[in-house]
């Protein structure tokens, strides 16, 4: 059975995007959601001039800002949210170079859209971002009346819209990053997003990086890990990812045992067959 669909590809976000539209929805709809992402990579990057590399200019030299940027501001608060849900664990401030800082240190009011920190710290949304950015795609989408859609940011990052064309679930299959021909977990997603963390491979590059970096004691973590969580929200499960990565055990218990959603961690060190180094799977 063939089904005819729309499909869009660009570079944003440091990544190759793709959004397959199939279905009903008006002819813009394609338009809105690039749109949506560029402008998100705009707000958020820190590869080129933005809202966050300004904000980050007076975090640095430790002066306030009150944040005008809209898009800056509604990620500010996702985040806010997302390190209260992982009990600090996800952490867009942390970076080695500066000493062990890190959210704990910043002072954000949504209300006032005032930030500021108590130590030289600098913001870097990381994966976040594109989980943020396919949220707001995914809402432009709905809002074009689209009712079944697959976006892509890269290789871990994805959120579908409805039920496959064909009907049911998304179906998707998680190779493990090193073993080829081998696959982690197969995983059905309806109105859901997916996120896949890993410090194998490209992600190792810049370990000093706040997606390497576990806050509680400023250690890089270097095991080898890969971690995917499934969430209703792009940006959340951009951040549960991110924290099962760095948590130590006790905290990856935790984020395991919470839910919505579904999340996983594997330990890619052992030599014989993937193994789920501690892992619980709860309903979405």
């Amino acid at each position: 059975m063939s089904i005819a669909a729309q499909v869009e590809r660009f570079v944003a976000m440091g990544t190759r995007i793709e959004l397959h539209v199939f279905g009903a929805g008006s002819a813009d709809a394609l338009v809105a959601a690039r749109r949506a992402i560029e402008a998100a990579d705009d707000a958020l990057t820190i590869h080129r001039p933005s809202p966050t590399t300004a904000v980050n200019d007076d975090l640095l030299a430790g002066r306030g800002v009150a944040v005008d940027d809209p898009l800056l501001i509604a990620a500010l608060v996702a985040v806010q949210d997302a390190h209260g849900l992982t009990g600090g664990v996800f952490d867009p401030a942390a970076d080695h170079r500066f000493g062990g800082a890190g959210w704990g240190n910043v002072v954000f009011d949504p209300r006032t859209a005032r930030i500021s920190a108590t130590r030289p710290l600098a913001l870097d949304f990381g994966g976040f971002g594109k989980g943020f950015a396919l949220d707001r795609a995914s809402a432009a989408l709905r809002e074009a009346g689209v009712v079944s859609a697959c976006l892509s940011a890269g290789e871990s990052s994805l959120a579908v819209i409805g039920e496959h064309p064909l009907g049911g679930g998304w179906p998707f299959a998680i190779p493990h990053p090193v073993r080829a021909d081998t696959v982690l977990v197969e995983l059905e997603l309806i109105d859901e997003a997916l996120s896949i963390s890993t410090t194998v491979g490209a992600g190792t590059q810049a370990p000093e990086r706040a997606a390497m970096i576990r806050p509680s004691d400023g250690a890089i973590v270097t095991a080898a890990r890969c971690a995917v969580a499934v969430d209703r929200n792009g940006g959340r499960a951009e951040a549960l990812s991110t924290a099962l990565l760095v948590a130590d055990t006790d905290q990856a218990r935790r984020l395991l045992d919470g839910g919505p959603g579904r999340r996983f961690l594997y330990d890619l060190s052992k030599e014989a067959a993937p193994t789920v180094d501690v892992t619980r799977m709860q309903a979405a």
